[in-house]
């Protein structure tokens, strides 16, 4: 087990409140995690058939079983449970009693919202940051192998090769998990849009052509993304406005939150082949964009971030809103620095400047090469030296 920066959040929750859950992708590490931080604690697993039967029958019966409290994974098979347990928690309000682990944070959060308001902390879990996989002997040491290995901890303590282990779990996943979130009648054409999300990676989304490509209409295709960020397969990078007079593009950009799963939905059978890849520019953002969401994770606060583009001009990857600043992120693959990486930064500091919306603060470029710098247009990064960028609460 590598250290985990949620850790500390998550003892610190525990001390307030009767239940925290802890949801995230399946196999990020949760159980894991939360079998680490509370030893003590009796581990019961609700993907077990007796044990979802106990719940479903008797679930008076079953937390009487566990009144000194437990760790209750995969709290989404049996979320009739929460009703009762906001019972017994009420009666018995002891901090960090019940905690709960759940893969479908849509369900999760809806069920707890309804059933453990103000009595319940809410954390998420992804799959290693950079920093974090570097705990393990086996980490990557070379950009283009770690993209394509991923960060899923099983590929490193298990010794499992990266390409067998992703399409296990891509097949567990499609077969098995969508079902349970939603009624999907064909998973081939699912399994088609998935790779067509993966080939729009770091694009702005178009439903519509999104749809019309795999073939289903648009109120499925929005459904079928709902799904896929649910399960914490994508996200969704919103854009920002203010009150610039510029045509700005206000549709979100889709992200993945493993580069490992996105190059095997792309295809990518070798790290080599990254090289030259069409989309290597675009699953690097994505994987840095990706870094940064983790490191406001895994510290348990709301990621504020955003992209900027105009129809005709200024494009900033990322921008992190500070509360009275914005810091603006430029992404690129290459392994030189160049002058033209600068120009973006620079202009959208123009627009702020024009708008009086918000003032600019630290101006980043992470770039594919190895030496970070300080320069007068920006603080440079190598992909190396990602985590350098603070989360909000640094």
């Amino acid at each position: 087990m590598i250290p985990r920066k949620l850790e500390s959040r998550l003892s610190e929750l525990a001390g307030y409140y009767p239940v925290v859950a802890v949801t995230g992708p399946r196999q990020s590490g949760k159980t894991t995690l939360c079998r680490m931080v509370f030893p003590d604690k009796p581990y019961v697993s609700l993907e077990a058939l007796d044990m979802r039967e106990f719940v479903r029958t008797d679930p008076r019966g079953f937390l009487s079983e566990y009144g000194s409290g437990a760790i209750l994974d995969e709290i989404q098979q049996a979320p009739e449970l929460l009703s009762y347990l906001q019972g017994e928690v009420d009666a018995r309000p002891e901090p960090g009693r019940f905690i709960l682990t759940g893969s479908q944070h849509l369900g999760l959060s809806q069920s707890v919202a309804q059933s453990l308001a103000g009595r319940c902390g809410i954390l998420v879990l992804l799959p290693p940051s950079l920093d974090e996989l570097r705990g393990f002997a086996s980490a990557p040491d070379d950009l283009f192998r770690l993209l394509w290995q991923g960060a899923y901890p099983r590929i490193y303590d298990r010794a499992i090769p990266a390409h067998q282990w992703l399409a296990d779990y891509l097949a567990t996943y499609v077969q098995r998990d969508v079902r349970q979130i939603v009624n999907v009648g064909d998973l081939q054409t699912f399994s088609a849009f998935l790779k067509l999300c993966a080939g729009r990676v770091a694009q702005e989304i178009n439903l519509s052509a999104l749809g019309g490509d795999a073939g289903v209409s648009h109120n499925t295709a929005r459904a079928w993304l709902s799904v896929l960020e649910t399960s914490f397969v994508i996200h969704r990078l919103p854009a920002w406005h203010a009150n610039i007079r510029k045509q700005l593009v206000k549709a979100p950009k889709l992200h993945f939150f493993d580069s490992g799963l996105l190059c095997h939905l792309l295809g990518i059978r070798a790290p080599e082949q990254l090289r030259l890849h069409p989309l290597r520019g675009a699953i690097f953002e994505s994987w840095v964009v990706a870094e940064i969401f983790k490191a406001h994770a895994h510290k348990g606060i709301a990621s504020d971030l955003f992209h900027y583009r105009e129809t005709r001009g200024v494009e900033v990857d990322l921008l992190i809103d500070r509360g009275d600043r914005f810091d603006t992120v430029e992404i690129k693959s290459g392994e030189t620095i160049s002058a033209d990486f600068f120009k973006n930064l620079h202009r959208f500091s123009e627009r702020l400047g024009e708008s009086h919306a918000a003032r600019i603060g630290e101006r980043y470029l992470v770039y594919g090469g190895e030496a970070s710098q300080k320069r007068s247009q920006a603080r440079v990064l190598s992909w190396r030296d990602v985590q350098r960028i603070p989360a909000n609460s640094d």
